[in-house]
């Protein structure tokens, strides 16, 4: 009698295993259909916005849009999403004018590729390498520094009275997309008026793009 009750319990522990097993199984197909959904959604809204802005976006072989709202950067070709990558715009804002430290709106392209071939988080000094080798902070810690890292796309304005011209020129105001030993601040407004990227993520769309690619910061 003991060893027949035991077998029973054995049986409802192995029902039991199972029913946990198919319901974790299932519970991960479901995350994974709304992380995909979701997923979907980000990109479909994403090119509503752009197509907004300009509805010849898909002309273009290369476009690199920065979403004010979302601390994003998407990488696109020929209107296809490549790839999105977190950033980090200024701290104070945005806006054109002159030492206002703040991050220009509008259509920009890649004036000049400054860096290429240095070390990840080398430390760029008026857009030349001073041999040092920054700290990167993970930590979400504001420092008194900031520090231009790794790699430069220097851009230029090019909508005039926007971001181009006497007093709000993106290209004289040095706004670049750059590295920054401040890594645990990307995803939220930290900069100086610059776009902010982790190290190897700016390596990498450097390689991606060329000069005179369009940029639009919106």
């Amino acid at each position: 009698m003991v060893l027949g009750h035991t077998k029973k319990e054995q049986m409802s522990r192995n029902s039991l295993k199972k029913f946990i097993e198919i319901s974790i199984f299932f519970l991960l197909i479901t995350s994974c259909s709304s992380l995909v959904i979701n997923e979907n959604n980000n990109k479909n809204n994403t090119l509503d916005k752009i197509n907004s802005i300009d509805s010849q976006y898909k002309n273009l072989d290369t476009l690199l849009y920065v979403d004010i709202d979302t601390q994003t950067l998407v990488h696109l070709k020929k209107g296809t999403i490549l790839k999105v990558y977190k950033i980090s715009s200024s701290f104070y804002g945005t806006g054109s004018e002159a030492n206002s430290l703040k991050t220009p709106l509008g259509k920009h392209e890649i004036y000049k590729k400054l860096g290429s071939n240095l070390p990840e988080n080398a430390i760029l000094k008026g857009r030349v390498w001073n041999g040092a080798i920054a700290d990167i902070i993970k930590e979400a810690i504001d420092t008194e520094f900031d520090h231009v890292t790794s790699r430069i796309l220097w851009l230029d304005g090019l909508e005039i009275g926007k971001n181009k011209g006497e007093g709000i020129d993106s290209r004289n105001r040095y706004i670049y997309i750059h590295g920054t030993a401040e890594e645990g601040l990307i995803g939220k407004p930290a900069s100086d008026g610059c776009i902010r990227m982790y190290n190897r993520d700016v390596i990498e769309l450097f390689d991606l793009v060329e000069e005179k690619a369009k940029v639009w910061i919106y």
